[in-house]
């Protein structure tokens, strides 16, 4: 018998199954976007407590700039996590080693391109922080690349189990619309709060102010 191909997004999250189990095409896409969406949420809720920790408890802070509890870093960088851990032995220490230099670098390297591009806006600056010793720039600290290393631990070890599993137990269509559903709305939200802020319009985090938020 033939031995059957697979496409390169089914290579990679095949790693995450069993050995008798054996993913399907439409699987892994779901997968790929849940994925995006749940390191977003993930990475809001992180920055929320880290905020409102380092504000010596008093009031909440929020970031991201969307309406929805979502971050698009932490998003993409799962994804950049997820395609180095395929060719990485399964190791917790190679995997934290590498992923905490990989996503320092791309910290640092997407920090600095928004500094340049937008005119030196910056989207967080480690340089004032309790955490921040040894940064560079503002742009990226030893902290926040450790803790990317021990978040890349939390994908590959219990995120990634759990939604092969998940796609697992729903069927095709039930999978998928879950999966593109929530990709869509934290798009969507993304896309017009840039298109109000750009434009000068009020935008989410004008109504997060409006109720007593902090925006950072």
């Amino acid at each position: 018998m033939a031995e059957k191909k697979h496409n390169l997004l089914v290579k990679i999250f095949q790693k995450y199954t069993d050995e008798e189990s054996e993913l399907e095409t439409y699987q892994a896409i779901g997968i790929l976007l849940l994925v995006f969406v749940a390191a977003g949420c993930i990475g809001w809720v992180w920055e929320f407590i880290v905020k409102f920790v380092a504000g010596g408890f008093n009031g909440f802070y929020v970031t991201g700039g969307n309406l929805l509890p979502w971050i698009n870093m932490y998003a993409y960088g799962a994804i950049i996590i997820l395609c180095m851990a395929h060719k990485l032995k399964r190791s917790k220490a190679v995997i934290f080693g590498v992923s905490t230099i990989a996503m320092g670098v791309f910290e640092l390297v997407g920090g600095w391109l928004i500094y340049v591009i937008g005119n030196g806006t910056r989207y967080w600056d480690y340089t004032n922080e309790w955490y921040g010793i040894g940064h560079i720039n503002g742009f990226v600290c030893p902290v926040s690349a450790m803790a990317f290393g021990l978040g890349a631990l939390a994908l590959v070890y219990g995120l990634m189990p759990f939604l092969v599993k998940l796609a697992s137990k729903f069927s095709r269509k039930t999978f998928l619309t879950l999966a593109v559903s929530l990709f869509v709305m934290i798009v969507t939200d993304e896309v017009v709060n840039l298109g109000l802020r750009w434009s000068g319009l009020p935008s989410a985090m004008d109504f997060y102010s409006s109720i007593g938020f902090k925006y950072s």
